[in-house]
């Protein structure tokens, strides 16, 4: 692997972790302001939050962690998909690209990160 490719490798895995945690944490501890402003909003229940939070916590430690191959697919599968919905959640439901474009942003780091990963973090077949 070259060292431009480590490079893009760990800015977008470093802030892809950093967005996942961060928006956990908020869905985690339920905010109020959080729960109107896009549980409600978007027609999801508030304990979808608690989810969310606990996945997204458990795929950045496999996102980080040496090794573990099969686990970081499965973690980089569930940004996808959890970044996929809720852009196509906050699209549907007519939010401005404002509120779409943190998870446009998550969703591009989270495809970065995959395909830059290094051959060690690679699932490869026998």
């Amino acid at each position: 692997m070259s060292k431009r490719n480590k490079i893009i490798y760990w800015i977008a895995t470093l802030w892809m972790s950093l967005g996942m945690v961060s928006t956990a944490i908020v869905q985690l501890i339920q905010m109020p302001e959080e729960i109107e402003r896009t549980v409600d909003h978007l027609g999801y229940p508030a304990y979808f939050l608690i989810i969310l939070g606990v996945w997204k916590i458990l795929g950045t430690i496999v996102a980080l962690a040496p090794k573990l191959p099969l686990f970081k697919e499965w973690a980089y599968a569930g940004f996808f998909f959890a970044m996929t919905g809720a852009l196509v959640s906050h699209f549907f439901v007519g939010d401005p690209f404002g509120e779409i474009f943190p998870s446009v942003l998550l969703l591009l780091l989270t495809c970065i990160s995959w395909y830059f990963r290094p051959e060690s973090r690679k699932l490869v077949n026998p």
